[in-house]
């Protein structure tokens, strides 16, 4: 039996143990009568705390939020056809989002559920009689999570309830949203902890959980958002060097492709098994048309013609990005664009759905170099990006200019190009105050409102004092 084999059956122990309560912010599970005797050992932290990392198989799930609000509300990706209730999906790309919408309140549930396994467990380890360096790090694993979470979640909803520890249903109905720049500095406070007390790389001896790498890379994309350079750059230099560029970046993709040197923070997955944490990226980026590819595609995040427009000619990442199409069982190709990075066509599917094996990378060293050219402004740092993929540099007289005339434009064509699909598009437009000037050339997007989510109409509708985002007032 495989260590992760292990954690995995270790998961299913503890989410028995935390049951669902009823709460505006569906966050605060009752616990059964064996609860208050399960926090003591080593042995029950390190379920807890397994728990609370199998929380982002969820949080960064192939049709998560962060999925939807990165990639959907942005010009990289597009739906067609896919499962679910279609309305509710297509107003993501349609910029036609509801407080009714039913994938919305499922994101604000998965988020604080989330919350929740992080939380118990930094509520219980704090009395502990065990080891303090034991504790420290616990601590710091649950903190890194937390700003982790909390960061998506700001940038997704705006003000949001701020919650720092298990709460009853009383409590709930108290805890309004708080305004974003307590929940930035709560973030900015949690991941500075992380990322002095988590321990080097080789340090850490279960694959998946954070280093102290990944808080600071995490810390600088903060300070990023924040527009405070000078930090982004303290946090984001401590990493430089740490970690290096794989030589070909078609060598980050594959299905048994794991943690390579480039990987900051990376989720971990076992196919093969329904009893594993097998990935489902393979089978929902895949067009729903299609019975060849797979046994049953989702259709989510298919490739816009203006992404794939992006690439250069030349550049080889075009290719392990996006796929044009595909051949059907009648020998027709069928012109769809879908993603080419997390592809697992001999994935074993004995009920019906590939169990496949493909990794998802949260933060990779390339990340972190482009974040240093915009912390920086100093071009270097992207012209190390450029440079593994052979491309003009920027600078040089070959260097497409006309089109990205300045360093934040090239930056930002950079980005696109070297991240596509992996959960940052809109994040990043956000940040550099581009989201509607961009997205507005393919997409319906009308103002800066329309950059967060509604606030579900079920949490307003259990609690009054929750307010609505400017948006979506009175839908």
């Amino acid at each position: 039996m495989t260590r992760l084999f292990k954690v995995y059956i270790s998961l299913s122990i503890i989410f028995v143990l935390n049951g669902c309560g009823k709460s505006f912010l569906d966050l605060a599970p009752i616990s059964n009568a064996n609860q208050s005797n399960f926090y003591q050992t080593i042995e029950d932290f390190e379920l807890a705390v397994n728990a609370a990392y199998a929380t982002l198989y969820t949080f960064y799930g192939p049709t998560s939020a962060v999925s939807y609000f990165a990639e959907q509300l942005s010009d990289n990706a597009t739906l067609y056809n896919v499962a679910g209730i279609q309305s509710d999906r297509w107003a993501f790309k349609d910029y036609n989002l509801k407080p009714s919408n039913t994938e919305v309140y499922r994101f604000w549930q998965e988020c604080y559920k989330a919350l929740y396994n992080v939380n118990i467990v930094l509520d219980k380890i704090g009395s502990a009689e065990l080891n303090e360096t034991y504790k420290t790090e616990v601590i710091a694993q649950m903190r890194f999570l937390r700003g982790l979470y909390y960061f998506n979640m700001v940038q997704m909803w705006g003000d949001i309830p701020l919650v720092s520890r298990p709460i009853s249903v009383e409590e709930s109905y108290a805890t309004l949203r708080s305004p974003e720049s307590e929940v930035y500095a709560f973030v900015v406070e949690d991941l500075t902890y992380a990322a002095a007390n988590l321990p080097e790389p080789a340090a850490i001896t279960l694959a998946g959980k954070a280093s102290k790498y990944a808080a600071l890379t995490l810390l600088g994309k903060v300070y990023l958002a924040l527009n405070q350079k000078d930090k982004a750059a303290e946090s984001l230099l401590q990493v430089y060097g740490k970690f290096s560029l794989m030589p070909r970046y078609e060598a980050l993709w594959g299905a048994n492709v794991k943690n390579t040197a480039e990987s900051i923070f990376e989720i971990q997955y076992q196919g093969g098994s329904p009893n594993l944490p097998f990935s489902r990226y393979w089978r929902e980026y895949a067009p729903t048309e299609n019975f060849v590819l797979t046994l049953y595609g989702g259709g989510m995040n298919q490739v816009t013609d203006d992404l794939y427009g992006e690439f250069e000619e030349g550049d080889p990442r075009r290719e392990q990005t996006v796929s044009l199409g595909y051949t059907n069982k009648e020998g027709t190709f069928i012109p769809i664009k879908f993603q080419n990075k997390w592809v697992d066509k001999e994935a074993p599917a004995p009920a019906g759905e590939e169990l496949s094996n493909n990794n998802f990378m949260v933060l990779r060293y390339a990340d972190v170099l482009l974040m240093l050219a915009e912390a920086t402004d100093d071009p270097r740092y992207l012209n190390e990006v450029r440079a593994r993929v052979n491309l003009p540099l920027y600078g040089s007289d070959a260097y497409p200019s006309s089109q990205y005339n300045s360093l934040a434009l090239a930056i930002e064509h950079e980005r696109r190009v070297e991240l596509a699909l992996e959960f940052h598009r809109f994040f990043d437009l956000k940040r550099t105050d581009r989201a509607v000037a961009v997205v507005s050339k393919t997409k319906p997007i009308k103002n800066e409102n329309q950059t967060v989510l509604p606030i579900p109409q079920i949490v307003i509708q259990q609690n009054p004092a929750i307010t609505q985002n400017p948006a979506y007032q009175g839908l």
